[in-house]
């Protein structure tokens, strides 16, 4: 699920700023092939990744731990 969101979230803001897969994996220094596959709901990016498309997207990530009490 959390890749799926993850996927659907990135896409819907590239095509926001109308910005195309190589040019946005270009702009953030990651293959385009990891894009492709994040946008196809196909990857497990690490944080890193992450940050690196929110960076250019003006996105900001954000970390909740669920605690079990």
């Amino acid at each position: 699920m959390l890749a799926e969101h993850i996927g659907a979230t990135l896409k819907k803001r590239r095509k926001e700023l109308s910005i195309t897969q190589p040019h946005l994996a270009e702009l953030a220094k990651v293959s385009t092939n990891t894009l492709y596959k994040l946008e196809r709901e196909q990857g497990n990016p690490s944080f890193e990744v992450l940050n690196k498309l929110a960076e250019v997207l003006g996105m900001e990530l954000i970390l909740r731990v669920k605690r079990n009490i």
